[in-house]
């Protein structure tokens, strides 16, 4: 039997609440787990929730390219989706939850109804307006954002997952007039990091070619957007890695060419191992075991990989930018992106066992903040507020 978010049987709510997902060969995948947890939590909390998305039906025709397919996905999204969004809100949702805010371009089919809709940041449309994100837009790119942009202000209330996030909506928001109403929820781990017993580590991390999976090694988890600073990353790796006698393992995308050029420039060539998109399972016996994560970030949305190391007692060294030091919290050694020499001398710091143990119980304290259970309460909350029969 399903249970609230409480832990009690529920009465099961019949006002139903309907969520929009997102297109699949998009490829967001942190997305797709944030749907679903969505669904899931809420269905377990007694809500009956619906999800619904684009199909993705003439975007699967790779005959013409890249480009007439990602064409070819607009009218996935923005006219065949139509006609299914139409015929489930014919049912007379109590509420709409638009769950990302780059899909805020549905809401004006949503006008009849409470909407809430999630912000996961606001980096691209800060770009599309000019803004330096390291996330330049094309002149369609740059009318997409302000599309967005018109469609948050149809929202009732605007859900970020972040302060640095709620502060741009804010700010971004004022410029055009009255505007929704803004709360901070925080996102909730989407997977069940945690710690794991030693042999269950060595079990999994004993599968990676060239990792001394026994010995030290730093942790970066990212991938090769500018925005996600490796060049840094490789810097400061190199200015203590012969103290450390530590490899560096970079998991999400493969390195590029040039970043291993970079690498064989400062002499860590030898010290790099790559996991190319790590499984959940992978990627938690790495934050089990590593020395450190790594993250000098220069922007962010939020910063996942913070949570889940913190959520294994992995400590953290990253950078203090936008969200990333409201969601690391007191758990982490904070620096501006381009403090390197900062960021090496916590990585030495590290190498101490009383200050590691010190900073891997502040890790563990800080992800306890970010369970999928209050996540769930808390929009239930925001909803009633909108529908009260949720």
């Amino acid at each position: 039997m399903p249970t609230d978010c409480t832990g009690k049987a529920p009465h099961t709510i019949k006002a139903m609440v309907l969520l929009i997902g997102n297109y699949s060969l998009d490829q967001q995948q942190s997305m797709q787990r944030f749907n679903a947890m969505m669904l899931h939590g809420l269905r377990e909390c007694g809500v009956e929730a619906e999800l619904v998305r684009p199909p993705a039906v003439l975007g699967r025709i790779r005959a013409f390219g890249a480009t007439a397919a990602k064409w070819l996905g607009y009218i996935d999204k923005f006219i065949l989706f139509q006609w299914r969004l139409w015929r489930k809100l014919a049912a007379r949702p109590a509420l709409v939850h638009i769950c990302d805010h780059s899909n805020a371009t549905y809401a004006r089919s949503a006008r009849k109804f409470p909407l809430v809709i999630t912000c996961h940041d606001l980096l691209a449309v800060r770009g599309g307006l000019g803004e330096d994100t390291d996330c330049p837009a094309s002149f369609t790119g740059r009318m997409l954002q302000r599309w967005i942009l018109r469609g948050l202000r149809r929202a009732d209330i605007i859900a970020c997952d972040s302060r640095a996030t709620a502060q741009d909506a804010e700010r971004l928001l004022a410029r055009e007039g009255d505007r929704p109403r803004i709360s901070l929820v925080h996102v909730g781990l989407n997977f069940p990091y945690r710690h794991l017993p030693n042999d269950v580590v060595d079990a999994r991390l004993r599968t990676i070619a060239d990792l001394k999976y026994e010995e030290r090694f730093v942790l970066h988890v990212g991938s090769n957007l500018r925005r996600k600073n490796r060049e840094a990353v490789l810097r400061i790796f190199a200015k203590c890695a012969d103290a450390l006698d530590a490899q560096m393992v970079f998991t999400g995308d493969a390195l590029s060419n040039s970043l291993r050029a970079q690498a064989r420039d400062l002499h860590i060539e030898h010290r790099i191992v790559e996991v190319a998109n790590a499984s959940n399972e992978i990627l938690e016996a790495l934050y089990n075991r590593a020395h450190a994560l790594l993250y000098p970030s220069r922007f962010e949305g939020f910063g996942w990989p913070i949570i889940e190391a913190q959520a294994c007692g992995c400590p953290v060294v990253c950078s203090s930018s936008g969200p990333m030091a409201d969601v690391a919290g007191a758990g982490a050694l904070l620096h501006e992106p381009d403090d390197e020499e900062d960021f090496a001398a916590d990585l030495l710091r590290l190498a101490d066992p009383e200050e590691r143990r010190r900073w891997s119980a502040k890790a563990f304290e800080n992800a306890k903040r970010f369970s999928a259970a209050r996540m769930i309460s808390e929009y239930r909350e925001l909803y009633r507020s909108l529908a009260p029969a949720c």
